[in-house]
């Protein structure tokens, strides 16, 4: 019996390491198609404060946003301000969270965050990174996400596995950890763009440019992309 003959994917042949210069002006038409692709790009987690943005994203650690937006409507309810939750009893506080996964971790960085703001910071986020990666179970990149979606400064670029795999995907970096990505990233964007280059990176990572079977035959990117695969 005959096998079947597969259709090849031919890919590109890679890319020559790029001058920054060159690099910079490819990432300038690349974000140019991005907000033309993605102009109402955001942070998908609900919020309406500061804290809540902070619960929700510590939250959302190896959980998906919708998950989260479904969890925080009680959470909220039952604890609206940080100083509610720093007085909570951890086992409440995981029963309310036991969906989004390592419910016992994010329980116990959700109430020492909550001691930490009323103990040093009179029950208010912070806005300067240093003091925001102080507080229990926040990073880098939460920090970041607080930064720029709560009070719109444009400290970093947050890096997660989406954006991650797309700069690989379109040789933004070559890196393979979180903070070498990120500046990466910040040494192409310009500052003002800083945020919201996470976002647009993350909607397209979510609607097209997947991790298993990148949607390259509908991409706007696929000009512009190394990795673009073409039948």
């Amino acid at each position: 019996m005959k096998r079947a003959r597969r259709t090849a994917v031919v890919r590109r042949p890679a890319w020559p390491r790029e001058t920054r210069d060159v690099l910079r002006r490819r990432a300038a038409r690349i974000l140019a198609l991005l907000k033309r692709e993605y102009p109402d790009a955001h942070c998908e987690l609900d919020y309406q404060t500061p804290y809540e943005l902070l619960v929700a994203t510590i939250l959302s650690a190896q959980c998906t946003d919708v998950r989260v937006n479904l969890v925080t409507p009680a959470f909220f309810a039952r604890y609206p301000t940080p100083a509610a939750l720093a007085e909570a009893e951890r086992g409440e506080v995981e029963d309310l969270i036991r969906s989004t996964g390592f419910f016992r971790n994010k329980a116990k960085s959700l109430v020492g965050m909550a001691q930490a703001l009323v103990a040093g910071h009179a029950g208010l986020v912070p806005r300067e990174m240093e003091q925001l990666r102080a507080l229990p179970g926040v990073g880098r990149k939460t920090a970041n996400v607080i930064l720029g979606n709560a009070y719109g400064i444009n400290e970093g670029v947050t890096v997660d596995t989406h954006v991650t795999r797309l700069s690989g995907r379109l040789r933004f970096s070559r890196q393979k950890t979180a903070e070498k990505i990120e500046r990466d990233l910040m040494a192409l964007i310009p500052r003002e763009d800083w945020t919201l280059v996470s976002h647009l990176l993350i909607w397209h990572g979510r609607r097209v440019c997947i991790a298993q079977r990148p949607r390259c035959e509908v991409c706007v990117l696929r000009k512009l992309c190394p990795s673009a695969r073409v039948d």
